[in-house]
């Protein structure tokens, strides 16, 4: 028996003397003390056996979480994948699905923004999913406002694509003001621009996009789904591929 299973039959012992009701007491007082001591000598002898039980109950809850993430992408999967009010680049029927959730002000989308640009132009089956999530103030909220705008008056997602690129490649706060700017440097109308920024689709739009982050446990940004898996954090390309293969692998067996 491996020292990490005689250490939780410890425990679980301790915990049973402590646990059972009074009512229904079976240890003398002699006996609990004779199993606390057995217990407290062991891990005095074996402190290290502490922090594998930490461990590995860290590692179950993280596997319970991922577990639960799972059934939140199951569950929102025609939203998150499908809704009319997500931006989608690359190939809309593609193979696999890369969902980002992002918000303007936020450092690590700023350098997560070259893995996405170069999975677009490397990846020939790669659909993308953008979702704003303004998770860092005011500011991004109003960015967001803005870029939902610009879907609405772009369904092609080009000029989304180059307002996007040039928000998140750019350096310093992005607001309205600064939205609006790279926005009219795509050629889009102003007037178009802030009449939708005040209609219920921004609204719904951003509503959306924070259900669904909060849904599938994403709460900062960046966050990614793909396939039924979570991403969480600028992982870089090679996790992205990684993640993407891992897809497209499932989807052949």
């Amino acid at each position: 028996m491996t020292r990490f299973f005689c250490s939780l039959l410890l425990c679980a012992g301790a915990a049973l003397v402590w646990a059972v009701p009074l009512h229904a007491q079976t240890f003398s007082e002699t006996q609990r003390g004779e199993i606390e001591g057995i217990v407290k000598a062991y891990l005095i002898a074996h402190p290290e056996v502490i922090q594998e039980v930490m461990t590995e109950i860290e590692k179950r809850q993280a596997d319970a979480e991922a577990e639960k993430h799972k059934e939140g992408v199951k569950q929102y999967s025609k939203v998150l994948f499908y809704s009319p009010r997500q931006v989608t680049l690359g190939n809309p029927n593609g193979d696999v699905t890369m969902v980002e959730f992002f918000d303007y002000n936020c450092g690590f989308c700023k350098r997560a923004l070259s893995d996405m640009v170069a999975l677009l132009h490397d990846d020939p089956r790669l659909k993308i999913v953008l979702k704003e999530l303004p998770v860092l103030g005011p500011e991004s909220i109003e960015a967001a406002r803005v870029a939902v705008a610009v879907r609405m008056e772009d369904p092609s997602g080009k000029k989304y694509l180059s307002f996007h690129q040039q928000l998140l490649g750019g350096r310093g706060p992005v607001g309205k003001e600064r939205a609006l700017m790279a926005a009219l440097d795509q050629g889009l109308n102003l007037a178009a621009l802030e009449r939708d920024m005040a209609s219920d689709e921004v609204r719904a739009t951003i509503a959306e996009n924070i259900k669904l982050a909060s849904a599938v446990g994403i709460s900062g940004t960046p966050g990614y789904v793909i396939g039924n898996n979570l991403l969480l954090g600028a992982v870089g390309i090679t996790a992205l591929r990684a993640r993407i293969a891992a897809a497209r692998g499932q989807r052949m067996n």
